[in-house]
């Protein structure tokens, strides 16, 4: 295990230190039989079982910030359509499938979390853009006193993040590029990003890497150099065994770290 040594930005205070302390719920605490994934009973269970949280944000028509995953709404609500074309209060009105729970905004997660868990907050901005979103969830944390931090697979993103709120944490996304997702990505782009290429631009403080890439000589380097590795997503006690000497914590789903 490498010597993990605090970033010379001193703001981060209890957020880089509970970058370790316990494992990442997923989009929360989430069951198919109990609260769906990144809803407020979701981040409940996790602060209940005293674990870290991890969600998405996307930025709705009228420039909020709301945690939701797909960038349709049809699988986890019934509705057609984009979130992005929807005002917040139109998401917020409407019912997650199998729960009596809404679309929360940024704003209302964190207030319900409040110190209780560290929140990995993944940015569904789009490889290459900036804007926005990026804008709109820096106000939402300079006002949030939890420990937190911003992850996400655009380094632009990140290097936006350094360069204007250095004192918020992040940690670059990143995995094989080599899924059906992944395909309007140009192949260069995909190659230089699955070879971690991208982490100059980006400038994160860790990274968190898909199990697809584990282990990663690349990530080993880096990681021997001081920056932590944490790997998703997790869903097997036995995949977590097969990459933990490489990595400083998971990002689980499906069972209890």
């Amino acid at each position: 295990m490498p010597r993990r040594e605090r970033p010379p930005v001193e703001t981060f205070g209890a957020a880089w230190d509970a970058l370790f302390d316990r494992p990442i719920a997923h989009r929360g605490l989430w069951a198919r039989d109990g609260a769906p994934e990144n809803s407020l009973g979701a981040f409940q269970a996790a602060c209940a079982h005293n674990y870290g949280i991890e969600l998405d944000v996307q930025l709705t028509a009228d420039g909020d910030a709301v945690v939701f995953h797909d960038e349709r709404l049809e699988r986890m609500t019934g509705v057609e359509g984009r979130v992005r074309d929807h005002t917040v209060t139109e998401l917020r009105a409407l019912a997650l499938k199998g729960a009596d729970e809404t679309i929360p905004t940024l704003a209302e997660a964190l207030t319900v979390v409040g110190h209780r868990a560290m929140v990995h907050i993944e940015l569904k901005t789009p490889f290459g853009e900036v804007g926005p979103l990026e804008k709109r969830v820096s106000e939402i944390l300079l006002d949030h006193n939890g420990p937190t931090a911003i992850i996400g697979f655009n380094p632009y993103s990140h290097a936006w993040f350094a360069d204007h709120h250095p004192q918020i944490l992040r940690g670059l996304d990143s995995y094989g590029w080599n899924d059906e997702g992944a395909r309007h990505v140009a192949p260069e782009i995909r190659k230089a990003m699955a070879g971690l290429e991208h982490v100059e631009i980006a400038r994160p403080d860790f990274l968190a890497l898909g199990l697809d890439m584990l282990p990663s000589p690349k990530a080993d380097v880096l990681r021997a150099k001081g920056m932590p590795v944490i790997a998703w997503t997790v869903r097997k006690p036995e995949q977590w065994d097969a990459v933990k000497d490489h990595c400083d914590n998971l990002i689980f789903e499906g069972f209890h770290a």
